[in-house]
């Protein structure tokens, strides 16, 4: 599969993209994975998401001389080496990693379209978020977006304290800027963790945003 990668510096982190061809995609190119026996049953889409993903969290684990290929946990989730912290995101045809000495959530989305954004407002935000992202100096699709993606990050930077499989009510934006939201982590995600407040970065990039959730707790 055709690949090409590029390191991108964002909020003290390097995140490692490699936009990929998914035309350009075979089999074949699953086999230096160890563990390319277990996506046999995935889509030939999923397949190529996957190696993308994988050939971006190998060039991210490289900055600190690892080499080994992050495997796939019973969530489905990749395993870092121990003493590091990981994400991986993708969308169409770019995949993102980045690792870290501390927990990090990272997360890729498409810019909604108003219909798409109109269809899935009410699964996304309650009515006080809402009023968050109008009130921010950015289209609401694009609000909208970095809504569904800060919740994304935030979730995978605190994956393994989530109380059960979260959603999009674990979590409320309470600010929306040109650089960053900020999200009120609700009990049910974890009542470990309840009402604490994580900003969570963003940018722009094409027609894609890209959040990053790097956690520092109030009061921490």
């Amino acid at each position: 599969m055709h690949t090409t990668h590029t390191p991108l510096t964002f909020a003290d982190h390097t995140l490692h993209m490699v936009e990929f061809d998914p035309n350009s995609f075979h089999e074949h190119d699953l086999l230096w994975l160890p563990h390319h026996s277990q996506l046999l049953s995935n889509g030939r889409k999923r397949k190529a998401e996957h190696l993308a993903g994988r050939i971006a969290a190998i060039h991210a684990l490289r900055e600190y001389g690892i080499k080994t290929v992050p495997g796939i946990g019973e969530q489905r989730q990749p395993l870092w080496p121990h003493g590091l912290f990981g994400s991986i995101s993708h969308s169409a045809t770019t995949a993102l990693a980045v690792v870290s000495r501390h927990p990090v959530g990272l997360d890729i989305e498409a810019i909604f379209s108003q219909q798409v954004a109109a269809e899935l407002t009410d699964s996304i935000i309650d009515n006080t978020e809402r009023q968050v992202l109008l009130h921010a100096s950015l289209p609401f699709p694009l609000a909208l977006t970095l809504a569904f993606s800060a919740k994304e990050s935030l979730y995978k930077a605190f994956s393994t304290q989530a109380s059960g499989l979260p959603g999009f009510t674990s979590a409320k934006i309470t600010a929306l800027t040109n650089q960053q939201l900020t999200l009120q982590i609700m009990p049910s995600f974890s009542p470990n963790l309840a009402n604490q407040e994580i900003n969570v970065h963003w940018f722009q990039r094409d027609k894609n945003i890209i959040t990053l959730c790097v956690p520092t707790l109030s009061g921490s």
